[in-house]
C-alpha cells in the first residue's frame, strides 16, 4: 500500500466529487459532449435504497486523487455474480504512481470477498497506457466480443416496440 493513500466508500455528500471526476474522465476520454448526468441523478442512482453502483474515492493525504465506479454483473457460465468496473480514473499529476494499481486491486479483492467468478471492464483502443498496465497485470482483451449498445432514440424506438430495419433472429 501507498503511504498516505486510502481508499473509502463514497457517500451521499460525495455527490458534487464524483461528478468532477466523471467530468475529467470524459475530458479524459475525449466525450466530453456526451455527458448528461447530473448531481441529482447521481444522488438518486446510487445513493437511494436500490442503488444502481458503487463508488469507491481513493485520497492521497486527505486530497481526492481517484475513483472508481462499479456494479454486479453476473456469469451464467460460472453461475456467479461478477463485477463490472464502469470507471477507474486517477488525476494527471498521481499517474504512474500505483494509485491505479491500488484501486483496481481493492475492487479485486471486493469480488473475492463476495464470492464474484471475475472482474471485467473496457477500455478504448487508443488508451495505450491502461492497455500496457491492465496487460501487465495479466488481464486479456476479449477480441473476440463486441460491445453493443443502445441509447438515446434507439432505446426510445425499441423500446416502444418499433422494429424498424431490423430482422428477425
Amino acid at each position: 500500500m501507498i503511504e498516505g493513500f486510502v481508499i473509502r466508500r463514497a457517500v451521499e455528500a460525495d455527490v458534487a466529487l464524483i461528478l468532477a471526476f466523471i467530468r475529467k474522465l470524459a475530458a479524459y476520454e475525449r466525450l466530453a459532449d456526451e455527458l448528461e448526468v447530473t448531481e441529482e441523478r447521481l444522488r438518486q442512482t446510487l445513493f437511494r435504497e436500490s442503488r444502481g453502483a458503487e463508488v469507491i474515492i481513493g485520497e492521497y493525504h486527505r486530497t481526492p486523487v481517484a475513483f472508481a465506479l462499479f456494479f454486479h454483473n453476473y456469469s451464467t457460465f460460472l453461475g456467479k455474480p461478477g463485477i463490472y468496473i464502469e470507471d477507474l480514473y486517477v488525476d494527471e499529476p498521481y499517474r504512474r504512481k500505483g494509485f491505479g494499481f491500488a484501486m483496481l486491486q481493492h475492487i479485486v479483492r471486493l469480488a473475492k470477498e463476495r464470492d464474484c467468478g471475475r472482474v471485467e471492464w473496457a477500455v478504448l483502443d487508443w488508451n495505450e497506457p491502461a492497455i500496457r498496465f491492465y496487460e501487465s497485470l495479466g488481464a486479456r482483451a476479449m477480441s473476440d466480443w463486441t460491445i453493443y449498445r443502445l441509447n438515446g432514440p434507439s432505446l426510445d424506438r425499441l423500446a416502444e416496440g418499433n422494429r424498424t430495419g431490423a430482422e428477425p433472429i
